[in-house]
């Protein structure tokens, strides 16, 4: 005997050939899924775990007007700086032509946030008579640390072409003061004692948080454009915990019904539907977790939609087998037919839903893009629960004595 095939006590097969194999296939995805919803904690959204959100406005200077690119790069040394901050997860996005939403969960320090974001960081070396010798652009790399003094400072290392305009300014300046310069406000004016090729120090820093927050921004480099704090609010976590337990109530009293309603209205192949429901719970949950996806109130909305989309699909499946069985059909040869009836209902109606939710996914933001995500994942996990999953604990169950089941199938 194989392991492919299954014989009971009076010789009669169990299971077809081949069925064993893919019963193991779905309780090793349902494991893999179970390891990885285990070691992998689900990352939670601003309005679940709460944090703070800031909206930006780019703002034109005398010398610079706020144009597609200008807003468009600053999004980008935003995006760098937030990755500097160590946040997980976070969301920023454009509103409009000039504001840009950042969303930070977990970060319950918004002031330091909103210096670090929000400040324009134009690093300026200027000589005694105000010429420009380099900016933060020829920067390659900046960290905090201390000087000779013990005092607090930004470590700088200069990039090649940095390196020949500091050799050259150094040079011509020994003996005279090279004034550092950020935002418009003198940091220090040290003398130049020595010509520096590649790396030095900028000290004025009134505190080790700073020096840190300021070779932050150095590194992910200056806003192309000022960028002005419209609003800032700061969600608490018990507002998010609420909404989770909120959104818990609802998710366990609509997919109870869900199974309940399977169970009383289908019985047998009701019961089947529920198993492949929790094999669905099992997949979504793991592709979250695997795919890094922040789950927000509108992606459990989005979840909870494709528990009824998984179910709905089931539905189409047992009333065809039914009308196969009315039609004269055996219960093998009903499910057969059932299936690839229904097959091309299901894939027409998760393909016009999946066009949708690429289309949020695209032109959507923030919370909407959650929506999106959760509920791609959930048509794809309820379509292979559905069509695949449902079909082999079928034809397993089935197989065993199709005569007594049909009954249980509305024949």
């Amino acid at each position: 005997m194989g392991l492919c095939e299954f014989w009971g006590k009076r010789g009669n097969r169990l299971v077809r050939p081949g069925m064993l194999w893919k019963i193991l296939g779905v309780i090793v995805i349902v494991a893999i899924c179970a390891g990885v919803i285990y070691k992998l904690p689900m990352n939670l959204g601003l309005d679940l775990k709460g944090g703070t959100r800031l909206v930006l406005e780019a703002q034109d200077t005398s010398t610079v007007k706020v144009d597609e690119d200008a807003v468009q790069r600053a999004k980008e040394v935003i995006q760098r700086r937030v990755d500097q901050l160590g946040v997980a997860e976070p969301v920023i996005y454009r509103q409009g032509e000039r504001r840009i939403v950042v969303e930070l969960a977990g970060v319950k320090d918004p002031q330091r946030a909103k210096e670090i974001i929000g400040k324009t960081a134009m690093l300026e070396f200027k000589d005694e008579s105000g010429n420009i010798i380099m900016t933060g652009d020829d920067l390659k790399n900046a960290t905090a640390g201390y000087d000779e003094y013990g005092r607090p400072a930004v470590h700088f290392e200069l990039t090649p072409a940095g390196g020949k305009k500091f050799e050259k300014a150094t040079r011509e300046n020994l003996g005279r003061q090279i004034s550092i310069i950020l935002d418009n406000q003198v940091l220090s004016s040290p003398v130049v004692q020595a010509v520096i090729k590649d790396k030095g120090i900028i000290q004025g820093m009134r505190s080790m948080e700073e020096t840190k927050d300021l070779s932050m921004m150095l590194r992910a480099g200056a806003l192309p454009v000022p960028m002005k704090i419209l609003h800032s609010e700061t969600l608490e976590p018990i507002l998010g915990r609420e909404s989770i337990n909120q959104s818990a109530v609802a998710a366990t009293i609509g997919i109870a019904l869900v199974l309940l309603f399977m169970l009383g209205m289908y019985r047998l192949p009701g019961i089947m539907a529920d198993v492949a429901l929790a094999v669905y719970a099992f997949i979504v949950f793991a592709a979250m977790a695997a795919l890094h996806a922040t789950l927000t109130l509108p992606g459990i909305a989005g979840m909870i939609l494709s528990v009824g989309m998984a179910v709905d699909a089931n539905v189409i499946i047992f009333e065809r087998i039914k009308e196969e069985l009315r039609g004269g059909k055996r219960l093998r040869a009903a499910i057969e037919a059932g299936f690839t009836r229904a097959f091309t209902c299901i894939l027409d109606s998760n393909l016009t839903t999946l066009i949708t939710a690429g289309v949020l996914y695209i032109y959507g933001t923030g919370p909407v893009k959650g929506f999106a995500v959760t509920l791609t994942l959930g048509i794809l996990a309820s379509m292979f629960t559905a069509i695949v999953v449902t079909r082999i604990i079928m034809t397993a169950i089935v197989d065993r004595n199709p005569e007594r089941y049909a009954r249980y199938f509305g024949a």
